[in-house]
C-alpha cells in the first residue's frame, strides 16, 4: 500500500482509479475502451504530479524530504559501491546503529561510506534510533575519518537525520563535545570530502558530517538548525505554524544554493526519489563521479584551503555585511556620524542608554 502526502490526494485518486482499470481479477480482461482510458490516465498523472511538485511550498518539501518510502542511506550503499566492508565500534563506549559505515568500491576509487539511516519499518527504526546519532556515532565517524585520512581515501557521507539524539545518557556522554569534535576533525582532513544530504539535515547532528569539500543536496531534501515544528513552537508559540516557519528558515535546496551553504542540487525524478529510485542512484552516481574527479586532482594542502575558504565565505554575499556596519566602519574618525546614522543603536539600546543616564543622575542627586 502506497503511502501519500496531504498534498497528493489527486494523485491518490488518479492511481486508484487506474488500479481499478488493472484488476487482475478482471477475467475479461481490459478492452481496447479501457487501454485508452489507461493511457489516458497515465499522461493525467504524470502531468499532475508535475504541476503538484514544481510548486511545493517549504513545508510540503519538508513532508517529502520524510518520506517513509524514500531511500534511506542503505540503499544507496547497497546499490552505488562494491566490496562493502562494515567498520562497528568508537573503541571507547561502543556501536551506534543508527550510522552505518565501512569501506567500499565505487567505479575506480577506494573510498570511506560514513551515513546517517533511519530505517525502512518500526522494527528497523527502533534499532536505528531513527537516524538520532548518539556521540557514540560521531565518535565512531572520527575514528574512521581518520582512518581514510591516513591513507588518502575519499570519504563520501549520506546525511539524512532529524539531529542528534537528545537523550539523557547522551548528553552525559558528551554529545556536544563529539558533534564539536567530528566538525573540527573534518574540517582538517586532507583527504577528499564529499557529504550528500538525502532527506533530513537536522542541525548539529547534520553539520557533523556535512564539514566537506563539496556538500550536494537531493532537490526536496531539507537542511536546517532546527525542525519547523520546533521554530514555530519558539517563535510563534504555535506548532502549527509550520509553513510560516519552514519558509523564515530558508531550508530547501534552492534556498540554500542561492545562499551558498550548499554546493549543488542532485535533481530528483518527478514526484520525489521514492518514485523511481533507478532514477536518483543515477543521478547521485553521476554527481559523485564528478566531485570525486574534480577533487583528487587537488593536493592535500588545497583540499583544506578550498574547504576552510567555502565555509568562511558563507553569509559574506547575503549576511551581516549587507545590513549592519562592518567593523572598519565602527571604528573611523567618523563614529559621531555612525551613531547619528541610527544604524548602530536600536530603539531599545536607546531606551536603555535613557534608563542608565536616569539612574546616573539619580544615585549623583543622592550622594550630593
Amino acid at each position: 500500500m502506497k503511502n501519500y502526502l496531504n498534498f497528493e490526494t489527486e494523485i491518490k485518486n488518479i492511481e486508484n482509479e487506474i488500479e481499478k482499470l488493472k484488476d487482475p481479477f478482471n477475467k475479461e480482461g481490459i478492452s481496447q475502451v479501457d487501454t485508452k482510458k489507461i493511457d489516458k490516465l497515465e499522461k493525467d498523472l504524470e502531468y499532475k504530479i508535475k504541476k503538484i511538485y514544481s510548486k511545493l511550498d517549504p513545508w510540503q518539501t519538508t513532508l517529502v524530504a520524510r518520506h517513509e518510502e524514500r531511500p534511506k542511506t542503505k540503499f544507496f550503499i547497497d546499490n552505488l559501491f562494491t566490496d562493502f566492508f562494515p567498520l562497528h565500534g568508537d573503541r571507547l563506549f561502543g556501536e551506534d546503529k543508527s550510522l552505518i559505515a565501512g569501506l567500499g568500491k565505487f567505479d575506480n576509487y577506494s573510498v570511506m561510506i560514513i551515513g546517517q539511516e533511519k530505517g525502512d519499518d518500526l522494527e528497523s527504526r527502533i534499532q536505528r534510533n531513527f537516524g538520532m546519532m548518539r556521540p557514540e556515532g560521531y565518535r565512531k565517524s572520527i575514528r574512521l575519518m581518520k582512518l581514510a585520512d591516513k591513507f588518502n581515501l575519499p570519504i563520501i557521507f549520506f546525511i539524512d537525520t532529524p539531529g542528534a539524539y537528545p537523550g539523557v545518557g547522551a548528553e552525559e556522554r558528551g554529545q556536544a563535545e563529539a558533534i564539536a569534535r567530528s566538525i573540527e576533525c573534518s574540517m582538517s582532513l586532507g583527504a577528499p570530502t564529499i557529504s550528500i544530504i538525502i532527506g533530513e539535515g537536522g542541525s548539529g547532528g547534520a553539520i557533523a558530517l556535512a564539514s566537506t569539500n563539496k556538500v550536494l543536496m537531493l532537490e526536496n531534501a531539507i537542511y536546517s538548525v532546527i525542525s519547523p515544528e520546533g521554530c514555530a513552537s519558539i517563535l510563534w508559540r504555535d506548532p502549527k505554524k509550520t509553513l510560516e516557519a519552514a519558509t523564515a528558515m530558508k531550508l530547501t535546496s534552492k534556498d540554500l544554493l542561492e545562499l551558498k551553504i550548499i554546493d549543488e542540487i542532485i535533481p530528483e525524478p518527478n514526484g520525489g526519489a521514492h518514485r523511481d529510485k533507478n532514477l536518483i542512484l543515477s543521478n547521485i552516481k553521476g554527481s559523485i563521479q564528478k566531485n570525486l574527479d574534480y577533487l583528487t586532482t587537488k593536493s592535500r594542502d588545497e583540499i583544506i584551503s578550498l574547504k576552510k575558504d567555502k565555509f568562511l565565505n558563507i553569509g559574506r554575499d547575503k549576511g551581516l555585511s549587507n545590513n549592519i556596519l562592518s567593523s572598519d566602519k565602527l571604528f573611523t574618525n567618523n563614529t559621531l556620524d555612525v551613531l547619528k546614522s541610527g544604524k548602530f543603536f536600536v530603539s531599545k539600546n536607546k531606551y536603555a542608554i535613557l534608563f542608565i543616564l536616569f539612574l546616573l543622575i539619580l544615585t549623583i542627586s543622592y550622594f550630593s
